[in-house]
């Protein structure tokens, strides 16, 4: 049977989506047909980051209950209380793929997850793909690892399933940080034409595609390799470990995905990471995501949409300074550790706090918020006393 991207009733729907629909779906093109070319030449050498083999750590297949396995990546943190951070990924990769860069770059502070998300690489096969089922799924993920909170950090795709995973689960979300993505998948009139004939299209072929997609996910060994020595062939590996029917079925549920009417209630810390030279989603789609969420703070990422696998150099310390930023990483570790003392402090509990509180922590909240190591007691003990 004929790859999907190739049935003309497709390839017609998707032009008819407009601009950013159709660089959408280049952006899975690409990465089933072109990519794979890309990384076997002296280009793909020069793009793909240089990241030491022995700093992208094993995984394992892990079984979730009702709903079947995915393979997870799980990095002890430096502490065994150290803040979790789980990585969603984006369309078209796999948990490795897309944060291979990362993994051991943040393990100095955080406890990091990730794992591959269903229709992709190992993870679950459906009937359908759904945001809603891959939100349940990081949630599923989380009581698996016996994970109570954790701050979600989605990258394109992966930032729809992470603000749909708070959406459906506030209680599990400490924050948010989100990368090169946005509120919905259709900003414009041929998009909103777009999307109905693409689903419609889909229909008759979606068991068919949900059965190549399982076939290909059986033939894959359970733990993929991660011998770094040859990154560019590694990562095409990695590519075709989802199958190309997963792309038209998985771009359809990112189109049909919108979060606008309940963003404004997103009442944890976000961060919203911009790619600046993004043409899958674009900026200015990225920038009215960081507008609707109250609060949220944002960090400019020179580079396109790929840029956090092919422009890591660049991308991940701007990743970093989100993640640790005062509203996202380190306030909720201070406010985690705090809230777990309040429960059985002693009378004297400015003393408990001090004794416990990281003096780092301490130092960078009065940095960043101007107050006296006392005021910042007398902060943490004011805002989260009646919680505790």
């Amino acid at each position: 049977m004929t790859h999907p991207f190739f049935h003309r009733p497709f390839t017609r729907a998707v032009r008819l989506g407009g601009d950013a629909t159709w660089a959408v779906t280049r952006l899975a093109v690409r990465s089933s047909l072109v990519v794979p070319r890309l990384a076997a030449g002296a280009l793909g050498r020069r793009l793909m980051p240089e990241v030491p083999a022995e700093t992208v750590p094993a995984g394992r297949t892990v079984r979730l209950p009702g709903r079947g396995s995915t393979f997870v990546v799980d990095v002890p943190g430096p502490t065994p209380d150290a803040p979790v951070v789980v990585l969603l990924h984006g369309l078209a990769c796999t948990a490795y793929l897309n944060w291979f860069p990362v993994l051991g770059a943040l393990s100095d502070r955080y406890r990091v997850v990730s794992f591959d998300q269903r229709w992709h690489g190992r993870g679950i096969v459906s009937e359908r793909f759904r945001i809603e089922d891959c939100a349940d799924d990081a949630v599923a993920v989380l009581d698996a690892l016996g994970i109570d909170r954790a701050v979600l950090a989605g990258y394109s795709l992966g930032g729809f399933v992470a603000q749909e995973t708070w959406h459906r689960h506030p209680d599990r979300v400490a924050g948010l940080v989100l990368a090169s993505t946005a509120r919905n998948g259709q900003g414009t009139v041929q998009e909103r034409l777009f999307f109905p004939v693409l689903a419609a299209t889909l229909n008759p072929v979606s068991r068919h595609a949900a059965a190549r997609v399982e076939q290909l996910a059986q033939s894959l060994p359970l733990t993929p390799d991660v011998h770094l020595t040859d990154l560019p062939s590694w990562g095409l590996a990695q590519v075709r470990s989802t199958s190309g029917w997963a792309y038209p079925e998985v771009v359809n549920a990112v189109g049909h995905f919108d979060s606008s009417p309940w963003i404004g209630d997103v009442d944890v810390p976000t961060a919203v990471v911009v790619t600046e030279k993004d043409h899958a989603i674009p900026t200015r789609r990225q920038h009215k995501l960081a507008a609707a969420v109250p609060g949220a703070r944002v960090f400019s990422a020179p580079g396109g949409h790929a840029s956090v696998v092919l422009d890591a150099a660049r991308w991940l310390p701007v990743f970093e300074d989100a993640l640790d930023d005062e509203d996202v990483g380190v306030r909720l570790h201070a406010v985690d550790r705090a809230r777990r003392l309040l429960a059985d402090a002693p009378d004297d509990l400015s003393a408990e706090l001090l004794k416990h509180i990281p003096k780092q922590v301490l130092i960078t909240l009065k940095e960043r918020t101007g107050f006296e190591v006392d005021q910042v007691q007398i902060e943490l003990i004011g805002r989260f006393a009646e919680k505790a």
